[in-house]
This record gives C-alpha cells, sequence and structure tokens, in this order.
C-alpha cells in the first residue's frame, strides 16, 4: 500500500494522469478503464485524508510547479508555474501544427484531433515555443508521457508507428533531438 506523502505530486497531472474511475457497491469494486488507455504496473491502494485529496485535486487541477529561475544578473528565484500559465499560446500551436503538415510527427495521421508535444518535457522546463513542440496526436502524446525525446525515438511504441512516416519525416524528427541543446530551459525544483 502506497503512503500519499511518498507519491512524486509533482507528477501528477503531467506523466502521471486519471485513466479510469473506480466503483465501489454490493461487496465489489469495479475500476473502468477509459478507452484506449492501458493499465501500467501494478495497481496501488492510496489511503487519503481529506487534506491529501485538497492536495492532489488542487495539483491536478492548478498543476502547480516550482521553478528556479536564472535572472539575467546570474541570481536564482524561485518562480510558481500554474496550468493557467503554461497554456501554450493559439499561435505558436497553428504555427507548429502548420509547419508538421497538420498531422502527427510521430504516426503520421492527419484525421485525428492534435496536440502539441514538448520535447523538453514541460515539466524540466521545457518552454511552449515552436523549436521544442511538434504535432502529436492524443494516443502518441500520451503513450510518449515523460519518456525523454532521444529515448522515445528509440522506443518500441514510436518505431512501429513511425514506419508509417516518410523519411523526411522520420530524418526531421531525429534532427530535432539533436537541436534540442539550443532551447533554453527553465530548471525545475520539485517537492
Amino acid at each position: 500500500m502506497a503512503k500519499f506523502s511518498e507519491l512524486p505530486l509533482h507528477t501528477f497531472g503531467h506523466s502521471v494522469q486519471m485513466a479510469g474511475a473506480v466503483y465501489v457497491g454490493g461487496g465489489r469494486s469495479f475500476l473502468f478503464v477509459f478507452p484506449d488507455d492501458v493499465l501500467e504496473g501494478d495497481l496501488e491502494t492510496v489511503p487519503m485524508s481529506l487534506d491529501d485529496w485538497k492536495e492532489l485535486v488542487r495539483q491536478t487541477d492548478m498543476l502547480d510547479m516550482e521553478l528556479l529561475v536564472k535572472q539575467p544578473d546570474g541570481s536564482v528565484k524561485k518562480a510558481i508555474y500554474r496550468k493557467s500559465e503554461r497554456q501554450v499560446d493559439q499561435n505558436v500551436t497553428w504555427t507548429v501544427f502548420r509547419r508538421d503538415g497538420y498531422a502527427c510527427r510521430y504516426c503520421g495521421k492527419n484525421d485525428v484531433p492534435l496536440t502539441v508535444d514538448h520535447l523538453i518535457l514541460h515539466h524540466e522546463g521545457g518552454p511552449s515555443v515552436e523549436a521544442n513542440l511538434l504535432s502529436a496526436c492524443r494516443k502518441c502524446n500520451k503513450i510518449r508521457g515523460d519518456i525523454q525525446y532521444a529515448d522515445w525515438l528509440a522506443h518500441p511504441f514510436y518505431v512501429e508507428r513511425a514506419k508509417g512516416l516518410s523519411p523526411a519525416v522520420r530524418e526531421q524528427n531525429l534532427a530535432m533531438a539533436a537541436g534540442l541543446d539550443k532551447v533554453h530551459r527553465v530548471k525545475v525544483k520539485t517537492r
């Protein structure tokens, strides 16, 4: 049985996401899994107090993230980023979609809703700028989760899905990985 106080709360709402719902009654417990979601690892029970629930709901609703930001003078200041402050500007989103031909850069699908995926993960200080974003369908974006981009390009799921991509797009994906060292990061401090 897991303890709430030992969970990496900063990952909830980021790499750890809701995948279903639990219902209890008549002496039985039911776990209903959302379509296209797959349970990973062992199912853990986490007893929680009312204060724990408040903290979890706040994290998943607000997605607070404490960051250490280096100032131009070299000093470091603490900042709190919240979900509302981390929305990707729609002009940037549409620029990325247009650049990527309105298709998922991981599987090539162009007939599904798209998201933008942060190559340097947002919770690791990856900015919401064109150089750090690419178009991804919801399924590919979710399965990538918090896998580092270079590792993702070698991941069996990506390798299989990328077979439908043109060689040019696969090369562009590799080139984006090579250019990530030029993308400005914000250092993240987790709890």
